[in-house]
């Protein structure tokens, strides 16, 4: 690890589609002045399940700021890797809480809307009482809880539905096994927000930068004391799975007209069972972003034609 007198980043799961994100738009930030130096370990300079190496870590490079996109995302397999997802979605929020308070620093922290049941058809918001129906979700409000309560400067951006033009995610698994099949079979059943790893990571940038324009002549925790805590971040506008992939199907027809692409099936949840359950209702409602940091994810529509524009041919 090399250490300079620049203010400092670290970025977990970089290699990730919002950690890769974020390490490209987090890089020329400013922060108190001076360009930022963005430490980004990869798993192998890293254990991110081991509490002990990650304080360890800390403590040695001393952050201004810990941003922390990192989580277990398998989602059906946490119902049986119980003890990893809870280490990397639950304990280390603790530990980086822990250590951020004990370095006067802040954490950006992501979350999900698995959090929630999935019930009904209005959007959540920060103040519903979260009740997962997954061992994902529940490490992950665990996650939030344990962070919360270390008493660090934090921010917690709940999101849903997240894809990009690079790593493992509904849109480049669909565009691919499209390439293969005659038909696919998509749920349409279940509703929410797409929401593309730029826009978070431009969303962090500002964040960062809002919270360290409060700071000049305080610490961190000192000038984000009123605006810590939990917020909700996906694109703007709704959908389904099905109407997602039937979107960005028809698109990429348009720019690929001789490749012959896979027929779109609607189906129902029930069709289609998974080990964990799926909220049927993931919609997210983000006025308390835009209130306190005057700042809207895009709809979900622009967001996808510009990143469809990344993809090859």
């Amino acid at each position: 690890m090399r250490l300079t007198h620049m203010p400092r980043i670290l970025l977990t799961g970089s290699t990730g589609q919002v950690g890769n994100a974020l390490l490209r738009t987090l890089t020329p930030l400013l922060l108190a002045g001076e360009k930022a130096e963005i430490i980004a370990p990869t798993r192998q300079d890293l254990d991110l399940a081991h509490p002990a190496a990650v304080r360890s870590y800390i403590r040695e490079l001393s952050p201004r700021w810990i941003v922390n996109p990192a989580a277990y995302t398998a989602v059906d397999k946490a119902e049986s890797e119980t003890a990893l997802a809870y280490a990397i979605n639950a304990e280390l929020p603790r530990v980086l809480g822990e250590e951020a308070a004990r370095l006067n620093a802040a954490v950006l922290h992501f979350s999900t809307d698995y959090v929630f049941p999935g019930h009904g058809t209005q959007p959540y918001t920060e103040q519903d009482i979260p009740e997962p129906q997954s061992i994902y979700g529940s490490t992950k409000l665990s996650g939030e809880h344990a962070l919360a309560a270390t008493g660090a400067a934090h921010l917690i951006l709940r999101t849903s539905w997240v894809y990009g033009a690079t790593g493992k995610n509904f849109l480049l698994t669909i565009l691919n096994a499209a390439r293969k099949r005659p038909e696919l079979r998509i749920v349409d059943d279940q509703h929410g927000a797409p929401t593309w790893s730029r826009d978070l990571a431009h969303l962090a940038a500002h964040l960062i930068q809002h919270s360290e324009a409060l700071a000049p002549l305080k610490s961190l925790p000192e000038a984000m004391a009123a605006i810590s805590g939990t917020y909700h971040a996906t694109a703007a506008g709704e959908t389904t799975w099905f109407g997602f992939a039937r979107t960005f199907l028809a698109a990429e027809q348009l720019r690929t007209p001789a490749v012959k692409l896979a027929t779109l099936i609607p189906i129902s949840t029930s069709d289609y069972p998974t080990s964990a359950r799926r909220p049927a209702n993931s919609r997210l409602g983000n006025t308390k972003l835009s209130t306190t940091f005057a700042y809207t994810l895009p709809p979900w529509q622009e967001s996808l034609t510009a990143a469809l524009k990344e993809l090859q041919p």
